[in-house]
């Protein structure tokens, strides 16, 4: 395993360096010059990003699941990604979910040393039951936290697919993972504070990774995250919203015909674009593999 003194997220920023010293106007400044640098990393690894979308959304569309792996701060960030899949896109929080060493205890207590633990990442897939359907993010700056790299030896003994997450060149779980996303953000405005750039661009990538496997899988229709879940006031008003834009008809309509349809977003869509009551529009929906999209493809709606 390589030095964690060869680690580009350890070294010093030159650029930064004086940053102690300076006014607070000049100290966001330089956070924020080093912050815009993040964007044209993860940027370099799209096609990356982009086969771990079109691999993930496959397997998921088989019945596989999709784990994010990581302790610190890519164990929390796993934990913010992972839980918003549920209400924003209607799935099974089995389907995502987020695996952080210490387990929940560990997202307010850094110091337990359970990052360490190679053998406890992979027990805890093992507890999930992982299967060569799943896939299995291990994400880590540093590219090599023993947690991490023991969760993706173990899930590639499995047969799941792995992907690395990491923000330095040739690491341990990039020898690991079948397929490696490295954005190379650079030494941290503080030295060694990966909570940072290398933390933002991990929360880019899973932005994307999520997003991008939720629209392979129907959950979206044109831009609007049509199987949200309208659980309060702002979000049936939002719901409302969106199919009186979709179909074309009033708020008023709208409102009644998510009523009717149980505030299923895209069931409603379906049905007031179909002209069909929600028995109807489910069973065509379904016949469509569940996809407003492949029911425009077949010309039953617009």
């Amino acid at each position: 395993m390589a030095s964690i003194d060869t680690l580009i997220t350890e070294t010093n920023n030159p650029a930064t360096a004086g940053i102690s010293g300076c006014s607070t106007l000049e100290m966001v400044r330089l956070i924020n010059q080093e912050d815009k640098k993040v964007a044209q990393a993860v940027e370099r690894e799209l096609p990356h990003i982009a086969e771990a979308i079109d691999e993930a959304a496959a397997r998921l569309a088989r019945g596989g699941r999709l784990f994010y792996v990581g302790a610190g701060t890519s164990g929390r960030l796993a934990v913010v990604d992972a839980s918003e899949c549920p209400c924003t896109y209607g799935v099974s929080p089995d389907m995502v979910q987020a695996v952080l060493a210490g387990g929940l205890e560990g997202i307010g207590d850094a110091a337990r040393g359970d990052e360490d633990n190679t053998e406890m990442g992979g027990e805890d897939l093992r507890r999930r039951q992982l299967t060569a359907r799943d896939v299995v993010v291990g994400i880590t700056a540093s590219g090599r936290t023993p947690y991490v790299l023991g969760a993706v030896r173990y899930a590639a003994q499995v047969g799941a697919f792995t992907i690395g997450l990491c923000s330095n060149p040739d690491t341990a779980v990039s020898h690991l993972a079948a397929l490696t996303i490295a954005p190379i953000t650079g030494p941290e405005a503080i030295e060694g504070s990966t909570r940072m750039k290398s933390g933002t661009a991990q929360k880019m990538v899973l932005n994307m990774l999520s997003t991008g496997v939720m629209i392979r899988l129907g959950k979206v229709y044109g831009n609007r995250m049509v199987q949200m879940v309208a659980s309060n006031e702002k979000l049936r008003l939002r719901a409302a919203r969106m199919v009186s834009e979709v179909t074309d008809c009033p708020q008023e309509t709208a409102a009644e015909q998510l009523a009717a349809c149980r505030y299923d977003v895209k069931l409603t869509i379906a049905a007031v674009l179909l002209g069909c009551g929600p028995e109807e529009a489910a069973g065509r929906l379904q016949a469509a593999g569940d996809s407003l999209e492949a029911l425009r493809c077949k010309g039953d709606v617009q």
